[in-house]
């Protein structure tokens, strides 16, 4: 696993940002804000982009508005390739109609999540993998625990990848050292960096991606981050990572999608409203976020 930036043949590596979705004051997806937000990422130092991730609502949408986030998102990229739309749903046989409907959209890979309607066990898992790859556009395996109570562990990744069902992993376990025994199981599966508190720790470790949260807010200074940790070059990554840290904790977060459309408000992005039931920040968790930002935008990020 060696780093690398955005490239057609493997267009899930570099920095693919699971995107914020904006909503007008009414709630309706404003799209044209989206395209144009999809346009600035990729203009400011990032590679692609990850519609309908969690981190984009996409559980609050009709069918009718994912669809229009993912060919908005393909427009706005000016190649499809550089869109990794997530696929999540409760069954396999609906992930593989999103798989095909990216596919049909242009996407290059898609993001998708182990069943998360009940505590699979290995066999089911690899099942849903194996329907969902017959879609037939490279799929990413999304190991978050945490939510899915599914641990993609080393070992179920590697038997995935032999499968021929998945190609990457966005790693978001939080366990830095699984980076090592997958690569020892698996050493052709891509390693993804999934939260962005530990994207140092796995760029070190030989990550050849990160699907990030906080570029949707400061996509140069992350954008100069990632490249610098992957590189190797410590004496830039680690201030920048020191500077930045405060803030990229709150990825790893319950409130991780009203935190980083706050941040993005504070420093000048428009990140707008949440969709039920999420609310509003409020109390200590909004003066966190804002505390953070405000550092953020001091030491000059952006």
């Amino acid at each position: 696993m060696t780093a690398t930036t955005w490239n057609t043949d493997r267009p899930w590596r570099g920095i693919m940002v699971a995107t914020t979705l904006p909503f007008r004051e009414d709630l309706s997806v404003d799209y044209d804000a989206y395209a144009e937000h999809v346009a600035w990422l990729i203009a400011n130092g990032c590679d692609g982009v990850v519609p309908n991730g969690s981190l984009g609502e996409y559980q609050t949408l009709t069918d009718a508005e994912r669809a229009q986030v993912v060919r908005t998102a393909v427009a706005a990229a000016g190649d499809g390739a550089r869109v990794m739309p997530g696929v999540a749903a409760y069954g396999s046989a609906e992930s593989r109609r999103w798989a095909e409907q990216a596919a049909e959209a242009g996407a290059g890979s898609v993001l998708l999540l182990p069943p998360n309607a009940y505590r699979a066990e290995p066999a089911a898992v690899r099942a849903h993998y194996s329907e969902v790859a017959k879609a037939g556009i490279p799929i990413v395996a999304y190991n978050n625990p945490i939510d899915t109570k599914v641990d993609l562990t080393p070992e179920l990744l590697a038997r995935l990848h032999r499968d021929g069902s998945i190609v990457a992993v966005k790693e978001f376990s939080g366990d830095v050292r699984r980076a090592y025994e997958i690569g020892e199981l698996a050493p052709e599966l891509d390693l993804l960096i999934g939260a962005d508190d530990v994207l140092l720790e796995l760029a070190v470790a030989g990550a050849v991606g990160w699907i990030a949260g906080y570029p949707n807010a400061f996509p140069t200074s992350c954008a100069e981050l990632y490249h610098a940790a992957v590189s190797g070059d410590l004496a830039t990554a680690v201030p920048l990572y020191k500077s930045l840290h405060s803030l990229l904790r709150w990825d790893s977060k319950t409130e991780f999608v009203q935190s980083i459309k706050l941040s993005m408000d504070i420093a000048g992005r428009r990140g707008g409203p949440t969709r039920p039931p999420r609310h509003p920040l409020t109390g200590e968790i909004e003066a966190g976020v804002r505390t953070a930002t405000e550092k953020a935008v001091a030491d000059g990020h952006r």
